[in-house]
């Protein structure tokens, strides 16, 4: 992946809207860990009898398998023509 983009970025280029999309999904990721990981440290800390941080996780990660199969298996990045 370049460090810069070497054109304008436009969002009907193929190539950008998968590189673009990549980049959210990393993001979404980093949200992820960085969020659960806060959940899970402050459990552990306190102690609590919490019962939800499971489901919570389990519900996230699910997302993040969905958004994972979307961009890498779905998504068609392909260009299309006009009629």
């Amino acid at each position: 992946m370049p460090r810069s983009w070497p054109r304008p970025p436009d969002r009907k280029d193929p190539e950008f809207r998968k590189v673009e999309d990549i980049m959210n999904f990393v993001v979404h990721v980093f949200v992820f860990t960085s969020s659960n990981s806060g959940l899970w440290f402050f459990k552990i800390l306190w102690r609590a009898d919490w019962s939800w941080p499971m489901n919570f996780t389990l519900g996230w990660l699910g997302i993040l398998l969905i958004h994972a199969l979307y961009i890498f298996k779905l998504a068609d990045y392909s260009v299309k023509s006009n009629g």
